[in-house]
């Protein structure tokens, strides 16, 4: 089992390594990798600066789903969607802001924004979402099976996804100990 278990360490790296540049345009280094059924957990680092991730990448093959928190700013994690595109964009700017609608399960629907920013150099289109109650909608995704999204790209322009949620409360759960440690 514990070959199996390095072997897939070993498998996702390289995933993961792709991953690290979702933080920004820069190449951080991925490691202190692990599977949380579908999720993952992993920290970002570049110098002294330190990232910590959980991701959904199961759910598309196009798109990523991530909580993301950084070391001296543990309490103020953020949501971010990453999606691929054909080309390395020319430019980084906030490209739009629309409405979102974020819900787990039947639970609460958490309304706010997500920013479409793209980051120069980079193939990826990034969603920022900005809900009130995101220690809420945490919880519920700890608990939950799926995370629903809705972002209104135009006045009739619903653009809806959903990802699977097993796994997401143990990498969360690490995400913040990791996080937490690298601040004593």
């Amino acid at each position: 089992m514990l070959c199996i278990s390095r072997l897939a360490q070993y498998l996702l790296l390289p995933l993961c390594l792709a991953l690290a540049g979702a933080a920004s345009a820069t190449d951080y280094n991925t490691g202190d990798v692990q599977a949380h059924g579908g999720w993952h957990s992993l920290v970002l680092s570049l110098g002294e600066e330190r990232h910590f991730r959980a991701i959904d990448q199961q759910s598309y093959s196009d798109a990523i789903f991530s909580v993301n928190a950084s070391s001296g700013a543990c309490d103020v994690p953020w949501l971010e969607l990453r999606v691929a595109l054909d080309e390395n964009q020319a430019e980084s700017a906030t490209v739009n802001r629309v409405p979102a609608d974020l819900r787990v399960d039947q639970a609460t629907i958490h309304s706010g924004s997500a920013a479409f920013v793209t980051e120069r150099g980079d193939d990826g289109f990034y969603v920022r979402f900005a809900v009130p109650h995101l220690a809420l909608l945490l919880e519920e995704m700890a608990e939950g099976e799926l995370l629903r999204l809705r972002m209104m790209r135009g006045e009739d322009d619903p653009w809806f996804m959903v990802f699977g949620l097993a796994g997401a409360g143990e990498a969360i759960d690490r995400l913040h100990r990791l996080c937490d440690a690298s601040e004593r």
